[in-house]
Parts: structure tokens; sequence; C-alpha cells
């Protein structure tokens, strides 16, 4: 059973201006939770944060942030010891490329303006740390939030949120106030996130309401589990209301199970996964109808195939200035990965740019401030293997297409 009081409560930012900062008190069980809804380019929300710590009337502090913010925040230097040959590996370089980017984004805006976004989860990790409070880490992993958004937008859609985050490591555009105001109402992500988007609707369920319940959850599953008898919950302001809606109309009966469904990574459509192997098995019937027509045809199309996948691949790592050993990898890889949905050329390109040249500490180290940039992405070595992943895997990918076409019109005209 769980009942809501609303407050709110005005905090100085020290330059003669004040900033109300809304609190929610949700009432579970024999304990209660405090929401308060923070700016997270706000100083004054810092401020808040802290002093409601120093009143001692909290067992527990809770914090918008999954463990990999977390880590991100309390050890910045954690992206150093990153291990570029498991990401490739695992298939993870696009959602490496695509989180740096975001980093960016912010670090950006931070030197704008003299702010750095999520102060106050710092000041809230800090404080709880120095009073011996245990620090809750009640936000979705910021890489299952990513997966649901790319899940829950048709493909052409995608391709504009991955165009527009490339474009905005690219823009120089300073931010408007208009910006930073929605930041200051809303969230972090949530505000990154619409720069990218064309339909900020279509982000909406994944990044803002899933989330809502996702932390609502984990806040009643820690109430249970550990018999905390007030919790200070420290979240953006734009999740207080839907926050305090899933307490107010008792959504959270079953935390443990609708943590579980955020926590669920869609599968993709059966069509989607039988769509490359049936490109395989046309472009190899093609070659075997081409060899029963003609040896020369069979052979200009097998060469057609090698060319155009090999040499868009080749195309896509030079740009990226990747060593001339790892364009000739790309150009020789690309004819046979792309018959293989399961391998991709960007895997064997990638795996041979490390290889050449190897990433060095200062490489991780700097990616903070490289990313801001595009000279960075490309004179940065960490950050130009995975451009190398993503342009020979996109040169392959239109090379097959291509090659494809090529094929089918040879058998058309023959």
């Amino acid at each position: 059973m769980t009942t809501l009081e609303e407050q709110t409560t005005t905090a100085s930012t020290g330059k003669c201006d004040t900033q109300d900062e809304p609190i929610k008190i949700v009432k579970t069980g024999n304990g209660s939770i405090t929401l308060l809804g923070t700016a997270h380019v706000s100083k004054a929300s810092a401020d808040k944060v802290q002093e409601l710590i120093a009143t001692g009337q909290y067992d527990a502090v809770a914090v918008e942030l999954c463990p990999s913010r977390h880590k991100a925040i309390v050890n910045p230097d954690a992206m150093a010891k990153m291990d570029l040959f498991q990401v490739i590996k695992n298939g993870q370089a696009s959602m490496v490329a695509a989180s740096l980017a975001l980093g960016a984004f912010q670090q950006r805006m931070a030197e704008q303006f003299g702010i750095e976004p999520g102060a106050e989860m710092r000041v809230a990790i800090k404080d709880a740390q120095a009073a011996q409070l245990p620090v809750l880490l009640i936000d979705r992993e910021i890489g299952t939030t990513m997966k649901r958004i790319y899940h829950s937008v048709p493909w052409w859609k995608r391709i504009n949120i991955f165009a527009g985050l490339i474009a905005s490591v690219i823009s120089q555009e300073k931010f408007s106030a208009a910006e930073i105001e929605k930041l200051k109402e809303g969230d972090v992500l949530e505000s990154s996130f619409s720069q990218f988007a064309e339909d900020e609707k279509d982000l909406f369920r994944p990044l803002i309401s899933e989330r809502d319940e996702y932390m609502a959850a984990r806040l009643i599953k820690e109430c249970r589990e550990n018999n905390y008898q007030h919790i200070l919950a420290v979240v953006g302001a734009g999740h207080l209301n839907g926050m305090a809606r899933q307490f107010e109309e008792h959504l959270m009966d079953n935390p443990d199970e609708r943590i579980a469904q955020l926590d669920n990574i869609p599968p993709p459509s059966p069509w989607l996964k039988l769509i490359p192997w049936l490109i395989v098995v046309f472009i190899l019937a093609g070659f075997v109808i081409g060899f029963m027509q003609s040896p020369d045809i069979g052979i200009s199309m097998v060469m057609d195939w090698v060319l155009i996948t090999g040499g868009l691949s080749a195309v896509g790592t030079a740009i990226a200035f990747a060593h001339p050993l790892s364009i000739l990898s790309a150009f020789l890889a690309a004819p046979f990965t792309t018959l293989h949905p399961a391998i991709g050329a960007g895997m064997v390109v990638a795996a041979v740019e490390a290889y050449l040249r190897k990433p060095k500490v200062s490489d991780f180290n700097r990616l903070r401030t490289d990313t801001t940039s595009l000279k960075g992405w490309w004179s940065n070595q960490v950050t130009r293997i995975l451009l190398i992943f993503i342009f020979s895997s996109l040169g392959a990918a239109i090379g097959t297409y291509v090659a494809g076409f090529r094929i089918f019109e040879q058998l058309s005209s023959s």
C-alpha cells in the first residue's frame, strides 16, 4: 500500500535567483521514499541533494544511474581498460561508438556553459558514502535502453538516429538557451536523443516511461528486500510525475516481474533474420545459373561480386584512414563474409587494424576530449578502429546489394 504527498522546496543558487526543487513523498509499508526531482545542469539541485543528505533522515540514497553510468562517474578512467577485441568480437562496436557520441554531445554542452551534467548525482554519491549510507543504482542499464530504442523504431528511423549521432559530433553549432532550459526540465538522455530523433514520440516509451516504471519497481524491491525506512531518491525532474504515478496507482505490486520484463531485449523479427540468408541463396543460385549458361558469364558474375563488395568495403575502410593492410584485408574479406551473415567484414578488418596499430593508453585517456570533434574521432586510434568497423561493414553491405542487382541484370539479359 502506498500513498503520495507532494512538496516544493526552494534552494538558493548563490546567484540571487531561486530554483524550485519539487519533492514527492511516497509512503510504502512501514517506510517512505522521498523523490527529489532535480535539474541535471543546476547547481541548486546539487545543493539541495547535499542539504537533504545532511539532515540524517535517510538510511539509503538512490540515484538515477545504471551500473555503467555509475562506473563512468566514480571511475572516469575505466574506459582505458576497455578490451577492444572483446568489443569487436561481441558485436558491440556500434553500441560503444553511439555511447561515445552521446558522451561527446554532453561534453560539448558542458564546455559551452561551464556546467557538468549530473553534478547532483556526483554529490549524492559522494555525500552518501561520507555518511556511510548505501547508494542504490535504480536506473536501467543504458545499453538495454539503447537496444530497446533501436527495436522500437522502424529501420529507416534507426538510420536517422545514427546519422544524427554522427552529425552531432561534426556540428560546431552552439546550444541555444531554449535547449538548456529543456534539459533542466527533462532527462539528460532524453535531451540528448531528442537532438537526433525525427519524432520524439518514437523515443518516449523506451527512454522515459519505461524507465519511470523501472526505477519505481527498483525502489519497491529495495524497500522490501532491505527493509529501508526512508530512501532519498535523486531523479531527473522529467521522471518525477511518471514515477509518482506508478506508486499512486499501485502498479508495482510485483516489481521483480516488471523489472525482468523491462530488462528484456525484444528479439528481432524472424523475417529480418531470414533476409540475409535469402540474399546469400539468391547470390549463390545466380552463380550456379551463370556457370550453367556459360563459364564466361559465371566468371563475370564472380568477378563483379569480388570487385564490388571488396571494393566498397575497402573504400569504407580507407575513409576511416586505416592501415594499408587493413584496407587490403577489407577487399579480401568482404566477398567471403558477405556470403556468411554470421561473420561481418567489419569484425575482420577492425581486428586486423587493432593488431597492426594497437591503441595506446593515451588514446583511451583522451577519449572524453577527442570524441567532441570530428578530427579527434579520426586521430584517436580507439575511435578510429570503431569507425573502421562501421565503415567497412557499411561498404560491404552496400556492395552486397549493388553486386546482387548486377547479377540479377546479367541473368535477365542473358
